[in-house]
């Protein structure tokens, strides 16, 4: 999704592509980077202590004649846990490539940090304006051997009447709690409250009746946990000067796979600033809980799993 400037933009994509990766020096594989998740792997590379990472970059932008001038590619690294940012001009290399690379410092990162690339230039003799960015970031993540896309929603199995988490004890006859308060939104399932339903949800195989539960209430759980993800999302929305950003966290990814279905048939940027200012305002909040569970059920794949649990049954019945 992109933002809305006051002045003329790049019109096309601006790329971005990790093409190397070494650590003090030494090159690793270039099984560490995932060109499809835009991840870089650097945990378990050989060595327990290590100072600098360093990523070989390549972009491309558009080729467009425009009222600016002093075009620059930045690439910028960054990462909310520890505040840490680090911007690098790339070098141009012909009408549209761009190359160079980026230090990620060890002792300034904790978790994942996100890279990004953004296009600047003086337009109407104002320098440093974005004229165009990635809508896609990368990702170095410290914690991962492999380089995949973390999985967005993490689940755990709790008691919640006599288990270690005392705020859930307010919650024992509950079957799921979403929490969206860390820095990764979490299920939590009550293992006290029906613990056959636990046994079903993890288990192999089953009888159609046991398949359709578990089906239905898995997608009960990610309509949930989407609904609860998008509103926390939406509360927590920077803005510079009325106009809402997006994140750079799991919230941007929630918001612009969801915004379509909630507000549909509006740009991507109306839509945020709608939902946004329903949301600020509590005017025609409550509406919009139709298209917000809506979207919810879309991407849960509700309709899906129901029909799918109803045929079930009715094959089943059909044998006895």
């Amino acid at each position: 999704m992109k933002q809305v400037f006051p002045y003329r933009t790049l019109f096309g994509d601006v790329e971005l592509e990790v093409v190397s990766v070494a650590v003090d020096g030494d090159k690793l594989p270039y099984t560490r980077i995932s060109t499809a998740d835009r991840v870089v792997a650097l945990h378990s590379i050989g060595r327990d202590r290590w100072e600098i990472a360093t990523l070989g970059l390549r972009a491309t932008t558009p080729v467009e004649q425009g009222p600016w001038e002093d075009i620059r590619c930045m690439a910028v690294l960054t990462e909310s846990a520890t505040n840490a940012r680090r911007t690098i001009p790339l070098t141009k290399a012909g009408d549209s490539a761009w190359t160079g690379s980026i230090d990620l410092v060890r002792s300034r990162h904790i978790h994942r940090a996100t890279l990004s690339l953004a296009v600047v230039a003086t337009v109407d003799g104002v320098p440093g304006r974005i004229i165009g960015s990635t809508e896609e970031n990368w990702h170095a993540d410290l914690q991962a051997a492999t380089p995949r896309r973390r999985q967005q929603v993490e689940v755990e199995k709790i008691d919640f009447q006599n288990g270690p988490q005392e705020w859930l004890r307010q919650y024992q006859d509950a079957p799921w709690i979403v929490d969206t308060t860390g820095a990764t939104p979490k299920v939590y399932l009550n293992t006290s409250a029906i613990p056959e339903l636990i046994e079903v949800l993890y288990a192999k195989g089953g009888t159609p009746e046991e398949r359709a539960l578990r089906d239905t209430t898995s997608a009960h759980i990610a309509h949930d946990a989407w609904v609860a993800m998008f509103e926390s999302a939406i509360s927590s929305l920077e803005v510079d000067e009325g106009t809402p950003l997006l994140p750079d966290d799991w919230r941007k990814n929630v918001i612009e796979s969801m915004l379509s279905n909630v507000l549909p048939g509006r740009t991507s940027s109306d839509a945020l600033y709608e939902v946004h200012k329903r949301q600020q305002d509590r005017y025609g909040w409550a509406e919009l809980q139709t298209g917000i569970h809506y979207a919810a059920a879309k991407r849960s794949r509700v309709t899906r799993r129901l029909t799918d649990a109803v045929r079930s049954v009715k094959v089943e019945r059909g044998t006895r």
